[in-house]
């Protein structure tokens, strides 16, 4: 029987998979994969959540780009443990790479890890971090359509969130369609409308967030 190289990294990243799964649920650490394109705004989202949330709950931030540490400064100035993992070109990350960035922000440590998934709608969602639940950000400037286009992310994910709201007067976007599409591929997941910038909404994501870390599972 033949084993395509597919099938071979696929079975190396479950079992890694698997091993952050086990990792989270001993220690009771609360871990989101935040999957979103270029410029949907995952770190000014993050860095809004930590400064705000800090006081209550230890958190910390695995960060994937391509290239440069940017996005973990920005991270560690608002007050979180971070970690960046560049992939040299790689669209995603991979579990095993995440297994060795947890002891590196002594993640046992922590009540709640983000993982801030290199910019791309495509790649990171075909991969298991051994992560709790799937954050996928959608922001106006994007456009109406990602939902459609990209149906599996966002079937997947265990929370939708909708950002950069306070653009809605200056972009076409059908606020209607967008939710119409996303309701089609996950019914069951809500879809938060908020603003990193403004804080507009915002309350709801901590809410969410809140509840989540309570009970430790999406």
């Amino acid at each position: 029987m033949k084993v395509s190289l597919n099938q071979k990294i696929l079975s190396r990243n479950e079992e890694a998979a698997a091993k952050n799964r086990q990792f989270f649920a001993e220690h009771k650490v609360f871990c989101l994969n935040v999957i979103s394109s270029p410029g949907a705004g995952k770190t000014a989202l993050l860095e809004r959540t930590i400064r705000d949330l800090k006081e209550r709950y230890a958190i910390g931030v695995i960060e994937g780009d391509i290239e440069t540490d940017k996005d973990a400064r920005r991270i560690q100035a608002a007050g979180a443990r971070a970690f960046q993992i560049e992939t040299k070109g790689a669209c995603h990350l991979s579990a095993e790479q995440v297994h060795n960035a947890l002891k590196m922000i002594d993640a046992q440590t922590l009540d709640l890890v983000f993982i801030e998934n290199v910019g791309n709608l495509v790649c990171p969602s075909a991969f298991d971090l051994g992560e709790s639940g799937r954050v996928v950000i959608l922001s106006v400037p994007e456009g109406d359509d990602k939902p459609a286009k990209y149906p599996g992310t966002f079937a997947g994910a265990s929370v939708i969130v909708l950002n950069k709201i306070d653009l809605l007067p200056y972009v076409p976007f059908d606020l209607s369609r967008v939710l119409a599409d996303i309701h089609t591929v996950n019914p069951q997941s809500p879809v938060l409308q908020l603003s990193a910038a403004t804080g507009e909404g915002i309350d709801a994501w901590y809410d969410w967030l809140r509840r989540h870390l309570e009970k430790k599972q999406p």
